[in-house]
């Protein structure tokens, strides 16, 4: 398929979860990644996507990829993150020429502002980024110019409102979030859409949650087609939307590649039958007892101790939704302790924000549960 004048499969490589050395959980294992590529390529597929901010990714592919292939024969997008540890222009410019250096790419097919959204989209202001990475482009340094995002459609409304230049975005869509009051991948795509942006898809298959979805949503599946992996299924609902340059997938060993490969080489659409699957399995999903929180964060303002009451919430729904505990932890972490909030076990239970909440939640009660679940 042909977006921005690239040739590009349905398939991207997400280089965010790379195998690892067996006995370690921080040095990534080149000769496996270096198989996973070589499979990949000869797939047909030509899209990567690594990041400054993951960590040893940006020289993994430069190991594997850029040192053993033409530069003409892939596209790599990597990101940059202004809002992590920059206190100047100069220090987000930092993360840019370092990505050059580690990647030893020579350029950037698509180069994206990292997880645009609430403060985070403050520092690309303030530091002038939009203009200087224009600037890279006129270069040839950068092809193309995009962001990733992670917020409301209202705010993504006001970006691209603001910023025409972008040429692509990348947000968050899979079935389970399709309708979700927090992530509301549905809204941000067709906010996209009605501003004629391509699309590139993070997160089809939730962190990997979908991959092992509740049993009584994979039976769905299985009932239909029980040699499909319920992963094929999330990375095939987000491949068939309109406007979708590619579908990234974090890919952490050869299997998952290989499970990938077989479904995705050749795709074109789903059938009618198959996307009626889809639309049960997510019924099904959204049938799991959770807490109702909408992410209104009513509660947040009436909060004399800044608890954060939503991220919480959002992590232990991820827990009872899909049993992955690290997972959900990290999502604790980053929505609770990452945005500055106060964690459950500091409630001072005074019930302002039971009185604030439209959903009627018994928060005090839940963050009891919040407290109990995980470290904090």
């Amino acid at each position: 398929m042909s977006y921005l004048g690239e040739e590009i499969g349905k398939l991207g490589f997400g280089l965010m979860r790379l195998p690892r050395v067996a006995g370690s959980d921080d040095v990534i294992d080149i000769e496996q990644t270096k198989q996973m590529v070589d499979e990949f390529l000869a797939a047909g597929f030509t899209y990567f996507d690594t990041a400054w901010a993951y960590p040893g990714s940006e020289d993994a592919v430069r190991k594997a990829l850029v040192e053993r292939y033409p530069r003409e024969k892939f596209q790599l997008a990597t990101k940059n993150a202004a809002w992590i540890k920059c206190a100047s222009k100069e220090d987000a410019i930092a993360q840019y020429t370092t990505s050059l250096k580690q990647t030893g790419a020579g350029y950037f097919d698509f180069y994206l502002l990292h997880n645009l959204g609430d403060a985070r989209t403050k520092p690309f202001e303030e530091f002038g980024l939009w203009d200087y990475f224009l600037g890279e482009k006129e270069k040839g340094s950068i092809k193309h110019l995009g962001f990733s995002f992670h917020s409301t459609p209202e705010q993504l409304e006001e970006i691209l409102n603001k910023h025409p230049e972008a040429e692509f975005v990348q947000l968050q869509i899979n079935y389970a979030d399709w309708e979700s009051h927090a992530i509301q991948s549905r809204r941000c795509y067709e906010v996209a859409r009605k501003h004629n942006k391509p699309v590139i898809i993070m997160e089809p298959v939730k962190g990997g949650n979908l991959a092992t979805p509740p049993e009584s949503v994979a039976k769905i599946f299985k009932d239909y087609d029980p040699d499909a992996s319920c992963a094929s299924w999330a990375l095939r609902f987000a491949a068939d939307l309109e406007g979708v340059i590619t579908v990234l997938s974090g890919m952490s060993n050869i299997e998952q590649m290989r499970d990938n490969l077989s479904f995705m080489k050749g795709f074109t659409h789903l059938t009618d039958e198959q996307k009626e699957v889809i639309r049960k399995a997510g019924e099904e999903l959204a049938r799991v007892p959770i807490i109702p929180c909408t992410t209104c964060n009513y509660c947040a303002k009436v909060c004399p101790m800044d608890i954060g009451i939503s991220g919480s919430f959002g992590a232990l729904n991820m827990y009872t939704l899909y049993g992955n505990y690290e997972l959900a932890q990290g999502r604790h972490d980053w929505d609770v302790k990452g945005q500055g909030h106060k964690t459950a076990d500091e409630c001072i239970k005074c019930g302002a924000c039971e009185s604030a909440c439209p959903q009627h939640i018994e928060i005090r009660k839940e963050l009891e549960r919040v407290a109990e679940t995980f470290k904090l």
